[in-house]
């Protein structure tokens, strides 16, 4: 049986805890990430015109925003932080298992809390801009929740 790792570890606990959202896992082996891209969708009801990120108006009947986290190895990759949700860097030969348990938990009550908000902001006239929120002390909470299990190494080529 091949060993687990980071990447099949976080497949199956998205498979078994995020089903009502659409989480895909981007592995770039060049650059030592994986990014968690995460995805809400709403009916624009009301035929509201949206501006994303880049000024592009939209009227379309199914609102789709997305975001994502990364995981990074400090001394190997390159990036924009402000292109992502959040980072969480790992050590060369991967990450403690029960950071990726609070990781997981944590993310499925910011998809909870985004896709409630990105309703609101839909219905909200006054509202200008719509974006998910994270916090480093709400993540630390999750992974305090989880003993230490062990490690989780980065996946060979």
């Amino acid at each position: 049986m091949a060993k687990e790792t980071i990447l099949t570890y976080l497949d199956k606990q998205l498979t078994k805890k995020m089903n009502e959202y659409d989480v895909a896992i981007d592995w770039d082996t060049r650059n030592h990430t994986i990014e968690l891209v995460i995805r809400l969708f709403a009916e624009n009801t009301e035929g509201a015109t949206i501006d994303d990120a880049d000024g592009v108006e939209s009227e379309e009947e199914i609102i789709e925003f997305e975001d994502g986290i990364l995981l990074y190895n400090p001394k190997k990759s390159r990036f924009n932080e402000e292109d992502y949700l959040a980072v969480i860097p790992f050590e060369g030969k991967g990450i403690a298992k029960n950071v990726l348990d609070g990781l997981i938990d944590y993310l499925k009550d910011i998809l909870d809390q985004g896709q409630s908000d990105l309703l609101d902001f839909l219905t909200d006239e006054e509202a200008e801009l719509f974006e998910l929120q994270f916090s480093e002390d709400e993540l630390a909470e999750a992974i305090a929740k989880y003993e230490d299990k062990g490690y989780l190494p980065y996946p060979s080529y």
